[in-house]
C-alpha cells in the first residue's frame, strides 16, 4: 500500500524509512466488531496496527473474561513477536469498528531481524503494555469500582475517537470482574452528575473534564509510561 502518512501513534515513533518500509508491506483491514484477532496460547497469523477503532484484550478468570488492556491507534497487535514469542497472552477482540493496517505475522518477523530501529520501538512497546498491565493489576486490587469505571471509559473514549461509543453494562461488569448491579449503581450516579448519558448500551460522554476528575491515579499513569517510552519522531 502507499506509504503516506499512517494515523497510528506507535508508527509515527519509527523513523521515516523503518516507517514507510512497514507501511509499504501492510494492507488496510476493516476491523469488524466482536471478530477474535488473537487467542491465548495460540499464534496469530497476522499483526494489526489500529488506524480507527480498538481492540479490546481480555484474559479468562473462571467466568469472567477480565479486561487487561486496550489497543487502538496508539499501539498495536502482535507486540510480543519483537520478544521471539508468538504466541498470544491475551485474546483480543474488536471492540469498535474500524480499520488497521494488517502484515504477515512471518513478514513482521523479518523486518523486525533486519531493522534495529524496529526492534527498538516495538520493544519499548512491549515494556509500555506490560507496565500499565501492572497498573491495571494493582487498579483492579486497591481501587473502588467507580474510579475503575471511569478509568475504562477514559481509555475507550481515547481510542473511540468520539465521544459516543457502544458498551453494555453486562460488557462492563465482564470486563471489570464485578456484578451487573454495582455496574449501573455506578453509571446511573454519573449520569445523575452530568457526566455522562447512557441508554441500552449506548454511551456518551457529557463532561470529560469533569469525568476525569473522578478516575483514580491509574489513567494518568498510564499516559505517561507511554509517552515517556515513545515520545513521536
Amino acid at each position: 500500500m502507499s506509504s503516506t502518512e499512517p494515523d497510528n501513534n506507535l508508527l509515527m515513533a519509527l523513523s521515516l524509512s523503518d516507517r514507510n518500509e512497514l507501511v509499504n508491506g501492510c494492507t488496510r483491514v476493516e476491523l469488524v466488531p466482536g471478530q477474535t484477532l488473537a487467542i491465548p496460547g495460540e499464534r496469530s497469523s497476522h499483526v494489526y496496527f489500529p488506524i480507527s477503532g480498538y481492540l479490546s484484550l481480555t484474559a479468562p478468570v473462571r467466568r469472567f473474561l477480565l479486561a487487561v488492556g486496550m489497543i487502538g491507534n496508539e499501539g498495536m497487535l502482535g507486540m510480543f513477536l519483537s520478544l521471539g514469542v508468538e504466541k498470544s497472552p491475551v485474546q483480543a477482540v474488536v471492540g469498535r469498528e474500524g480499520t488497521a493496517l494488517c502484515m504477515p505475522t512471518a513478514d513482521f518477523r523479518r523486518l523486525l531481524q533486519s531493522s534495529p530501529g524496529l526492534l527498538h520501538v516495538i520493544s519499548c512497546y512491549c515494556y509500555v503494555w506490560v507496565a500499565q498491565l501492572v497498573q491495571t493489576a494493582n487498579c483492579n486490587r486497591f481501587h473502588p469500582l467507580e474510579p475503575r469505571l471511569i478509568r475504562r471509559l477514559l481509555m475507550t473514549h481515547d481510542r473511540a475517537h468520539s465521544d459516543a461509543f457502544h458498551i453494555t453494562q453486562e460488557d462492563l461488569a465482564q470486563l471489570l470482574g464485578v456484578r451487573r448491579a454495582g455496574v449501573n449503581a455506578a453509571a446511573a450516579a454519573m449520569q445523575e452528575r452530568g457526566l455522562i448519558r447512557y441508554n441500552r448500551g449506548e454511551m456518551v460522554i457529557i463532561d470529560r473534564i469533569a469525568l476525569g476528575a473522578g478516575a483514580c491515579d491509574c489513567y494518568a499513569a498510564d499516559t505517561v509510561i507511554y509517552r515517556d517510552m515513545l515520545p513521536r519522531t
